[in-house]
């Protein structure tokens, strides 16, 4: 299975979805949703939302059922990165190569803009009234709330943002990569599964290998921008530990069969990234 392939195809798929999803940039006031298209489009390889669509094919779950939620991870994600960048945070001037929100649209519709996106994500969640197995669907934002939150992504923020200066220390790293970054891609395989009608034991492994699948991200992360999992541990462990955490998140699949083979391709894909 062509990991490549299945992304550009996904994303076309996720990006006409979320076109349709967000207002129309002219709609009053058009500043704040020209900002949101902004940071949203062309947008990156969009793992997130595909990964939640390989965890519900993986279950049989339908397409078109889980479209509204899994765009909502990257509306979450896209938030995320507008205020990342701001210069209260990381003060970046660019994302995926061009001048990001605040640069363009000033601090304040930047901050603005990534509030409604957040925002946009909670209404996709709460489309569906109940989930395939009966269960109401206040339970993806519950999932999502708390992936997100100060227990999860803000808190990884929050860790990083004052790390900063200071030698890198290896419980707090590992804290700030399950939370900044492996807890969003943990829970959109969880989004996924429940939206594609898992059983409990597919709902666990899939869990498990979105964790292992998150935390192998963030160490290649490191490892193209020289971050400090290098810093601690040198490229060569970093390498050994994003292998050894795709193997562990491809060993949870097994159950899957053919359905997992998608899923094996892209943590593959994950370890041998470029960008």
């Amino acid at each position: 299975m062509n990991a490549e392939r299945y992304l550009l195809k996904k994303k076309e798929i996720v990006d006409r979805a979320l076109d349709e999803y967000l207002p129309p940039e002219g709609e009053f006031p058009p500043s704040i949703h020209q900002a949101m298209r902004y940071s949203l489009f062309p947008g990156g390889k969009r793992i997130r939302p595909i990964l939640a669509l390989a965890a519900g094919e993986a279950v049989k779950g339908k397409k078109d059922f889980l479209l509204p939620a899994v765009c909502a991870l990257e509306l979450v994600h896209t938030y995320s990165l507008i205020h990342d960048d701001l210069p209260s945070l990381d003060n970046d001037d660019y994302r995926r190569g061009r001048l990001n929100c605040h640069k363009v649209y000033g601090e304040a519709i930047a901050l603005l803009a990534g509030d409604a996106l957040l925002t946009s994500a909670f209404q996709l969640l709460a489309e569906n009234e109940k989930l395939p197995s009966g269960l109401p669907a206040v339970g993806l934002v519950k999932e999502v709330a708390s992936a997100i939150g100060s227990r999860g992504m803000i808190g990884g923020q929050v860790m990083d943002i004052e790390s900063r200066g200071k030698p890198p220390e290896a419980n707090l790293l590992k804290y700030v990569h399950k939370e900044k970054t492996a807890a969003l891609i943990r829970v959109s395989l969880r989004v996924g599964a429940l939206l594609g009608g898992a059983k409990e034991r597919e709902f666990s492994a899939l869990s498990s290998y979105g964790e292992n699948v998150g935390l192998a991200f963030q160490i290649i992360d490191d490892l193209l921008d020289e971050g400090p999992y290098i810093q601690l541990y040198g490229k060569k462990r970093a390498r050994r530990e994003a292998e050894k955490l795709v193997k562990k998140a491809k060993d949870e699949l097994e159950m899957f069969n053919e359905r997992g083979e998608i899923l094996c391709a892209l943590a593959d894909f994950t370890a041998r990234r470029k960008t």
